[in-house]
């Protein structure tokens, strides 16, 4: 059962963790390349700023982004600002996020997101906690895959291998994480009769492959001959 509650203080401890370690930057840091392609670390901290306000009107009922050409504006927009600007916007967009998170409501209701995808209420506390904790990584300032709290990397497994279930750009995959050989393996990709591609890694590494933050190092695929899957984009 998913524990929205639980998820939102980890949110918080996340967004701390990345304050700390972003406020280590300077101007010209901010300016530099991050680790995704076409955006500076300033884009990635802007994107987490607008998508706090953009979870909040999810939560209070309207959509969560005015479009998608307005979504890419604002990012544009905001970030070429100044560090100090940058981190006071994802501090105080953060403190929106939780407020209005902590108000009486359903969280069994189901919500509209982005591109017509729906969720539970319940889920959108570990969206958050997803965007922080990926995007800290890909700002390249020293917070690393193999960072990540274990708990939130095997949710993200859960939760990527069921995003890709079925889709017919994935061949059927099915992981295990070595540090665990007694847990069950993940599934995901085409449901189809054809034997499926065997991979392991460690846990951060098969998240890592799965998220698209890397090309797979760190994953061996078990069947002879066989290539590692190339995932498409989140």
């Amino acid at each position: 059962m998913i524990d929205h509650a639980r998820d939102l203080a980890s949110v918080r401890d996340a967004t701390e963790r990345l304050l700390i370690a972003a406020a280590s930057m300077d101007n010209a840091s901010v300016a530099e390349p991050s680790r995704l392609p076409g955006w500076t670390r300033g884009h990635v901290l802007a994107h987490l700023s607008r998508n706090a306000d953009a979870l909040v009107n999810v939560l209070e009922g309207r959509p969560m982004y005015v479009s998608a050409q307005a979504r890419d504006a604002d990012i544009e927009r905001d970030a070429p600002r100044p560090l100090e600007v940058q981190l006071a916007d994802v501090r105080e967009s953060a403190a929106r996020l939780e407020k209005t998170a902590a108000l009486p409501a359903d969280w069994s209701r189901t919500v509209e997101l982005r591109n017509g995808v729906t969720d539970s209420a319940s889920r959108l506390p570990f969206r958050r906690w997803v965007e922080v904790e990926l995007h800290h990584v890909d700002l390249g300032i020293g917070y690393e895959l193999q960072d990540l709290p274990a708990e939130f990397v095997e949710r993200e497994i859960d939760f990527l291998t069921q995003r890709f279930s079925g889709n017919p750009e994935v061949p059927g995959v099915e992981l295990s994480a070595l540090e665990d050989p007694s847990r069950p393996v993940w599934s995901t990709g085409r449901h189809t009769d054809a034997e499926p591609v065997t991979v392991t890694g460690m846990a951060s590494a098969l998240m890592g492959w799965l998220s698209g933050r890397t090309r797979g190092e760190g994953v061996t695929v078990l069947d002879e001959g066989v290539a590692l899957p190339v995932m498409p984009p989140l």
